[in-house]
């Protein structure tokens, strides 16, 4: 999740969000904090995708559809990639579920591989699953993935993981906000994280520094303004939401080169940031 990425699928909120009347009509049904200004969203993307466009050589754009809402801006989750295909997932967030189907439908028309397809009560999003390393996977084990769905993942991907642990999460502030495992860990490098270890189970906190991480301890206020959120472009090339000093200081005295977007349209209120914001589909 840190190797430099080569191939990314975004949306653009012109698609997503599809007019100022549309997320007046459906911002509260999203569990938005506020409604997003439809001219502002698009120029924060637009920056947001200038930083992109300098380290990305090929980038894809998911296309409007009305069978999915506001949240399929946030193209990270309906889908998670391994080294075989894409693995199609279905959100633990109903209103998120028609986006798996819209998503299958246009790797399907790009001849991108699929691996596979969770199935029956099975449900997760992408911000659940973490590649530690090439061979090690963490899933979130939460209100937006569950059990079932980590049996399935699981064993669709037997034959690319050493090492399958799954990560107990809290309750937090509880089941209708968003909370993922991607919410308090970033892998930046191979031996570099951003996290927030108040949210983070004892055991998953040892298993970092035993493998030789350097923490980047994210602090509270930060936490909530998506400090935790970071993109690794390259190993230790990241993006993130402006309005984070204390957590973009300690990145770049750990030698990490730090590019930042102003996310409060399309990111803080929607509480979806830049790894949200991307799914990537081939780093290397």
């Amino acid at each position: 999740m840190y190797k430099n990425l080569n191939k990314v699928i975004l949306k653009h909120p012109m698609d997503a969000f599809i007019s100022q009347e549309h997320l007046g009509n459906e911002w509260k049904r999203f569990n938005y904090m506020n409604e997003p200004d439809f001219i502002k969203a698009q120029d924060e993307f637009e920056q947001f995708l200038s930083i992109i466009k300098e380290h990305v050589t090929e980038i894809e754009f998911l296309p409007a559809s009305e069978t999915v809402g506001l949240d399929s801006l946030y193209a990270h989750d309906p889908v998670k990639f391994t080294k075989q295909g894409a693995i199609i997932l279905k959100s633990g967030k109903k209103l998120r579920q028609p986006e798996a189907e819209a998503y299958k439908q246009y790797l399907q028309e790009k001849k991108i591989p699929i691996l596979g397809e969770l199935t029956g009560d099975a449900m997760a999003d992408g911000g659940d699953i973490v590649w530690l390393d090439d061979r090690t996977l963490l899933i979130g084990r939460g209100y937006r993935t569950n059990d079932e769905a980590i049996g399935q993942i699981q064993g669709m991907t037997k034959e690319l993981v050493d090492e399958f642990v799954v990560v107990q999460l809290p309750h937090d502030q509880g089941e209708e906000e968003c909370l993922h495992l991607m919410s308090i860990i970033s892998i930046v490098d191979e031996n570099l994280a951003v996290v927030y270890s108040r949210l983070m189970p004892v055991f998953l906190r040892q298993l970092l520094i035993k493998r030789g991480f350097q923490l980047i301890e994210v602090p509270d206020e930060e936490y909530h303004r998506l400090g935790c959120n970071v993109l690794a472009l390259a190993p230790r090339v990241c993006v993130m939401v402006s309005g984070n000093p204390s957590t973009k200081e300690k990145l770049l005295k750990a030698g990490a080169t730090v590019y930042e977007y102003k996310g409060n349209e399309i990111s803080y209120l929607g509480t979806g940031g830049p790894t949200c914001l991307t799914c990537p589909v081939v780093r290397g």
